[in-house]
């Protein structure tokens, strides 16, 4: 990943920084994508709704507030995210990370405030990994099926698609209020990141020829790469 001081990325949004790294990786092979025809009219939307309201809030957003503090709130994101990541490894019998898993929270969350800072991996070198039940499928042979694009949350494919209603009840954001207030915090960690990540979705589109396409493999890269690991 990129610098730390720049945040930790979402579970729910692509990692483009990941995808530009993989610019000259992606094999030219034909993918199996029955949806392609609804999946470019979502992905003119989702570019759409990036660069008309996303980034122009973002900007603001990071004006308002300090890069240091919106890497505290990205961390603390990421902390609350602690039972999905220790449920997939448990599911996935890596135990040794779900032991990570666990004493990072524990550590970040008293002596890190909160998960606001993040001294189990400064003085423990405890890193965090993504885990999700998406990739636990496919830890057991689930094949991502086919290509998905969501409205706003962006790239993703049948496997994983299922895999979001189990990360949407296992993660606390979910209960921590009513429905109005828990799709608030959500979206506002969206923005947080996106703040934090401003440049890298445009980098890739304009290295790619067809950036559909091109995000669609890296997104199917990315995710195999992760479930081997």
């Amino acid at each position: 990943r990129g610098n730390p001081a720049e945040g930790e990325p979402s579970a729910e949004l692509d990692d483009f920084e990941e995808f530009g790294d993989q610019k000259d990786e992606i094999p030219a092979k034909r993918v199996f994508d029955p949806l392609s025809g609804y999946n470019r009219v979502v992905f003119k939307f989702n570019d759409k709704f990036y660069f008309w309201l996303a980034k122009p809030l973002a900007k603001g957003y990071g004006m308002i507030v300090p890069q240091v503090a919106r890497v505290s709130v990205s961390k603390a994101f990421s902390n609350l995210r602690f039972p999905l990541r220790f449920v997939n490894c448990l599911l996935q019998l890596k135990m040794k990370k779900a032991g990570v898993e666990l004493g990072r929270f524990v550590v970040n969350s008293s002596a890190g405030i909160g998960g606001l800072f993040d001294p189990a991996g400064r003085y423990f070198s405890w890193r965090s990994s993504e885990e999700d039940f998406g990739q636990t499928l496919g830890h057991y042979g689930v094949g991502d099926g086919f290509p998905i694009v969501l409205p706003v949350l962006g790239q993703t494919n049948l496997r994983d698609g299922v895999g979001i209603v189990p990360n949407f009840l296992v993660s606390p954001i979910t209960y921590i209020a009513d429905f109005d207030t828990s799709f608030a915090v959500s979206a506002g960690e969206q923005f947080n990141y996106v703040s934090l990540h401003l440049g890298e979705y445009e980098s890739v589109k304009g290295d790619a020829l067809d950036p559909y396409t091109f995000i669609r493999d890296a997104y199917k890269q990315n995710r195999d790469k992760k479930i081997r690991e």
